[in-house]
């Protein structure tokens, strides 16, 4: 999705009791600021950014390690079923500006990554959430895939506007 005016922030995950609630497994750090925000987009991966729809926000709340919401139009488990697998995002412009050294993924992806010693490793593909850190999925050239932590131990620097990310990590690692 990176390109897009908007940013995706989670996957709706299932449905959350009988009356059209949805759970979000998020991928943002603050998604409490989500609340604040009256209209989600909501749509597949890979689809184009003309047929993701807007949604209205009715309710929202943190749920154990997820949220739940409750969105326009979505009034029963079925509806709220059939929504599973959808995206949440945001317009950009909806979004609090990120704190120094925070990034939301979609600025991440894509950008080339390189050692120290000016070596080429690819460009970040994707990002993986774990439990002990953010992984960055760099994909070399020829397709092969390393998984970096997103650490401050590896990652040394993330310039957006030259779109690299420098890194103390081996070519052969």
């Amino acid at each position: 999705m990176s390109g897009h005016s908007f940013i995706i922030l989670g996957k709706i995950v299932g449905a959350y009791g009988v009356q059209g609630w949805v759970r979000i497994h998020p991928f943002a750090d603050d998604p409490a600021s989500w609340g604040r925000m009256k209209a989600w987009k909501l749509g597949l991966e890979n689809a184009p950014q003309s047929d993701w729809k807007d949604v209205a926000v009715k309710g929202f709340r943190a749920h154990s390690d997820t949220l739940v919401a409750q969105l326009e139009g979505v009034s029963d488990r079925s509806s709220a079923e059939a929504l599973k697998g959808s995206l949440v995002g945001a317009l950009r412009e909806a979004l609090p500006p990120t704190a120094e050294n925070e990034y939301y993924w979609a600025d991440l992806i894509g950008l080339d990554v390189v050692n120290t010693h000016d070596q080429r490793l690819g460009k970040v593909g994707n990002l993986i959430e774990s439990a002990a850190s953010d992984v960055l999925v760099v994909v070399a050239d020829d397709g092969a895939e390393q998984l970096l932590p997103f650490v401050s131990a590896v990652v040394l620097d993330v310039d957006i506007a030259a779109r690299r990310i420098r890194v103390e990590w081996e070519a052969d690692w």
